[in-house]
């Protein structure tokens, strides 16, 4: 018997391979995404450390006084008065991947590891927490001077929170 075509069967295992073939390169496409992303907020944390610690140096253009870090204070503190604490600051610095406003959260409390820091970062925020000298968070008292900080962010590929400390502990 003459064949000109291909039978059912042969059709389904060219099919089924090449599903299988398309499955793996998705999921290896997305799992490169992820990386990109996580590279992306680890360049991020590391330009907040760096506006950091230069304004730890040398202040602001408004500073009188140096060797302190930004408190979280409310209204006048790092968080959402950025532009005003660094100078030249690139504000896509403060935006996780994929999102469009400020990603940098404060700290609610002093415990200064990984699973301690409230709240929690997501994959979507920076958590900024600045300790003054006798170990509290540097939040609403005029009279703490914030002396180091930590930086909090999660990787989406393992899903891990990693920290970031101030280099003058």
């Amino acid at each position: 018997m003459n064949r000109h075509g291909f039978s059912i069967v042969e059709l389904l295992v060219v099919i089924t391979v090449m599903s299988v073939l398309l499955l793996l390169s998705v999921i290896s496409f997305n799992g490169a995404e992820a990386n990109s992303r996580d590279s992306e907020r680890k360049v991020d944390i590391e330009s907040i450390a760096s506006y950091l610690e230069t304004y730890y140096e040398s202040g602001n253009d408004n500073s009188t006084s140096f060797g302190i870090y930004p408190s979280v204070k409310a209204s006048t503190g790092l968080i959402g008065n950025e532009v005003s604490y660094f100078r030249d600051f690139d504000t896509d610095a403060i935006k996780s991947p994929n999102i469009t406003s400020s990603s940098l959260i404060s700290a609610t409390n002093n415990t200064q590891t990984i699973a301690g820091i409230l709240p929690q970062p997501t994959i979507n925020q920076y958590v900024y927490q600045p300790i003054a000298t006798d170990g509290s968070l540097c939040d609403n008292s005029l009279t703490k001077e914030c002396r180091k900080f930590n930086l909090y962010y999660r990787l989406e590929v393992d899903n891990s929170v990693n920290i970031v400390t101030s280099k003058n502990q």
